[in-house]
């Protein structure tokens, strides 16, 4: 294997702005959805409540932003949406606010930069697909883009689209032969359907991809908006989007240059191989994996190992969550009802809104606090010191060791009795430690 360590990162673009005329234009792709956002939190603090079904506002909703905005109901919602996507409105139980970025839009270049990242990176669901178009080959082409844009950031000008759709055909092909499976006693079997030239729609979903970006504002068409245009359409990259694919081919390339080695690991085996670093170290560790594997997979994977008998690889799974960032937030919130990554899904949450790490833990209830407890103290056990494990009392919200025995063992985790033997064999106050083995016994035994 050639030594990827060696590759060197990407230079900026030339004639890239500076970030604060980045941040600027990323302000200006955005004003739409910053003002339904301004118009929703008026709407908030007057005391209004907005309750936006899954699909978006309501139609009474819509109207009523359209009469103050002097929009039509079509426009609110595409910039409700886009506002949704850019992080500058969220929703919680239901329940829509400003979201964190909104906050800072106006003094944080770098949130504004975020947000407008994020919405590029969901350009697919600012603009959805045509009607009637099959999912698969929809998703086969957004997993195709990112090679695209790749291609328009290397070429430093307008790229035809004739030799975009020949790309993306190309790559298709290679995402299709990639999906093959081996069946059992016979020969590989395409996992889609191939297509013939006479209906293959690449070429109306190629103009579907590059309508997308534009209206997020990563490119611009020359010659017409898609392909359909004829053979003189061409696409060029705006300056935030020739900006952004840069900064992405210069994550593959730190990815390519993972110090501890953990970038072609699994996710529970990179967790594991961090968990002996320090958090700087940690996190580069975590981001070089993140930007070498496709977002949704990469997301899925640490959730899984999250989900396993070990405390600290649940711990680390969602620390590498962290730096993902906004893009994790549909996943975390998807696993809040799971019992084990509850409370560390809140926390995430939490933190992710703007809170302070020691106003967060204020989300959790008394339960689920002492349930965390138990968790972490698993993990403490497993993998730590036995001097450690005494200092995690401290933490307890219960504030005294016979009300936090008392709540433990009413917490019902499957890790309370090794918790409670390995705290009982660590502490140094021989009262102390018989009071804790007894509650051990008493879970043991299921007695009171």
């Amino acid at each position: 294997m050639a030594n990827r360590g060696s590759r060197p990162a990407p230079r900026p673009p030339a004639g890239t702005p500076a970030p604060a005329e980045l941040a600027r234009q990323a302000r200006d792709c955005l004003t739409g959805a910053v003002r339904v956002a301004r118009w929703a939190a008026g709407e908030r603090g007057r005391g209004a409540t907005l309750r936006p079904g899954t699909t978006g506002l309501s139609a009474e909703t819509a109207g009523r932003a359209a009469a103050a905005l002097g929009l039509t109901p079509h426009q609110v919602r595409a910039d409700w949406d886009r506002a949704r996507l850019a992080g500058l409105v969220e929703l919680h139980g239901g329940t829509a606010r400003p979201g964190w970025r909104m906050q800072a839009w106006d003094r944080d270049d770098g949130a504004v930069l975020r947000g407008w990242v994020a919405l590029f990176d969901a350009w697919s669901l600012a603009h959805p697909a045509p009607a009637g178009t099959d999912a698969t080959v929809a998703a086969e082409v957004v997993e195709a883009a990112p090679q695209l844009l790749s291609v328009m950031h290397l070429s430093a000008g307008p790229v035809p689209v004739a030799m975009l759709l020949d790309l993306l055909q190309q790559r298709v092909a290679e995402i299709r032969a990639e999906r093959c499976e081996v069946p059992y006693g016979g020969p590989p079997v395409p996992a889609v359907r191939p297509v013939s030239i006479d209906d293959d729609p690449l070429e109306e979903l190629l103009g579907w991809a590059l309508e997308g970006l534009a209206c997020v504002g990563a490119l611009v068409m020359r010659g017409g908006p898609g392909p359909q245009a004829g053979a003189e359409a061409e696409a060029v990259l705006t300056p935030l989007g020739n900006w952004a694919v840069w900064v992405k081919l210069e994550q593959i390339c730190v990815a390519a240059q993972s110090p501890a080695g953990n970038i072609e690991l699994s996710a529970e085996a990179m967790l594991r191989g961090c968990a002996d670093l320090t958090p700087g170290p940690a996190r580069a560790e975590y981001r070089a994996w993140l930007a070498a594997r496709p977002a949704g997979s990469a997301l899925c994977e640490l959730l899984d190992a999250a989900r396993g008998d070990d405390a600290l690889v649940r711990g680390l799974a969602f620390e590498a969550l962290r730096a993902v960032g906004a893009a994790a937030e549909p996943a975390v919130r998807a696993v809040v009802e799971e019992p084990c990554l509850r409370p560390y899904a809140l926390l995430w949450l939490a933190e992710h809104e703007g809170r302070d790490p020691e106003q967060a833990a204020e989300v959790l209830t008394r339960e689920e606090a002492t349930w965390l407890w138990v968790d972490t103290a698993a993990a403490v056990a497993d993998h730590g010191e036995s001097r450690l494990l005494v200092r995690h009392l401290d933490s307890a919200v219960q504030g005294t060791v016979p009300g936090l025995l008392e709540e433990v063992r009413a917490v019902g985790h499957p890790r309370t009795v090794q918790v409670l033997v390995a705290l009982a064999a660590a502490h140094p106050d021989p009262a102390l430690a018989k009071a804790v083995r007894k509650a051990a016994f008493q879970v043991h035994t299921g007695g009171v």
